[in-house]
């Protein structure tokens, strides 16, 4: 019953992920006849240049960034729920998203790495990646590190919480001492923008999404075991330490990725896995982890149509609008926790 629930489930959400992709593709700030899209996409020559360029400059990147991150967010926050045992667990709430922050700061506001509208030049282009990879890694490993030190899962929780805290006061030391073009590059692009990819930049976005996506889909198994806790898993014959170093690259690689394109993306790690979890009924990563990341590839691309809803007026900030949908999600877990069994 569970397998055709969880079958019937996973096959809708990639109907509408396909469905919002379209729409994506078909609605923007500047209005394009559904048959023009249509005739742009299948190669056809338009009556407007600039409506091609449109299409395959802005709206196809962003669509696409759009799938991957969701996707890569929501199995992220997956992934690390499941190691804690905490359903509270994601890369913004344990100070990994601050990290790769942090790595990004440190890049644009000390490095001279600069943005227009949301998008990298290409001289930042590289050293705000790597600042980004190495601030989430270096958080994650914190972390990690702590989780052996603190059996409680809510002291480790709050031990993420502080260490949040204090990469973002290194933060807002950076942007006092930056210069004005500085705060205003790292401020737009904290703002959250699925658009932060190019063309161009998009092979390298898709790849390194892509990778970080097939490790997170290679510990399916060591993960179902692991919800056991480790040492039932040990004694499974799975290498805990293992393990959690290839959590600790998957989910740097996605947090770092995601973070340094698109800017700290709130909610979609944290609530997605919750509403897969809702949905299917069971903690089975064979379906849970396929479920969450569909769905996060549908909440992302619903958020960024949202973003676009103004039209000619510009577009509402991608952090504006991800609160709404995830925080009603986490408010009804907190409540109805004890009716919910996550772990089994």
């Amino acid at each position: 019953m569970k397998q055709n629930k969880g079958d019937i489930f996973i096959l809708t959400v990639t109907i509408l992920v396909v469905i919002l992709m379209a729409a994506n593709l078909m609605f923007g700030s500047v209005y394009i006849p559904v048959r023009s899209v249509f005739d742009i996409l299948i190669g056809n020559t338009s009556e407007h240049a600039s409506w091609s360029f449109i299409i395959w400059e802005s709206r196809v990147p962003q669509c696409i960034a759009a799938t991957l991150c969701g996707a890569a967010l929501s199995v992220s926050g997956l992934m690390l729920q499941t190691v804690f045992n905490n359903p509270l667990a994601d890369a913004s709430i344990l100070g990994i998203s601050s990290g790769a922050s942090l790595g990004v700061a440190l890049v644009m506001l000390a490095g001279g790495a600069t943005a227009s509208a949301g998008l990298l030049t290409f001289s930042g282009f590289l050293p705000v990646i790597i600042g980004a990879f190495a601030g989430a890694a270096l958080i994650l490993f914190i972390i990690l590190f702590l989780s052996t030190l603190l059996r409680n899962a809510v002291m480790l929780l709050i031990a993420g919480i502080m260490t949040g805290y204090i990469t973002s006061s290194v933060i807002s030391l950076l942007n006092f001492f930056a210069t004005a073009e500085g705060v205003h590059s790292y401020m737009i692009w904290g703002l959250g923008n699925f658009g932060g990819v190019t063309l161009n930049q998009l092979p390298l976005f898709t790849g390194l999404t892509m990778a970080g996506l097939l490790m997170a889909l290679l510990l399916v198994k060591p993960l179902n075991a692991l919800l056991l806790g480790p040492r039932y898993a040990e004694n499974l014959g799975i290498n805990t330490r293992r393990v959690r170093n290839l959590l600790l690259m998957a989910t740097g690689i996605l947090t770092a990725v995601t973070t340094s394109f698109c800017g700290p993306i709130s909610f979609i790690g944290l609530a997605v896995p919750h509403i897969a979890r809702l949905m299917l009924g069971t903690s089975n990563h064979n379906y849970l982890m396929p479920a969450t990341l569909v769905t996060g590839s549908a909440v992302a691309l619903l958020c960024n149509l949202i973003c676009i809803l103004p039209g000619d007026n510009g577009l509402i900030p991608l952090n504006a609008v991800t609160p709404i949908l995830g925080a009603p999600v986490i408010i009804y877990v907190l409540i109805n926790q004890r009716k919910i069994q996550y772990f089994n």
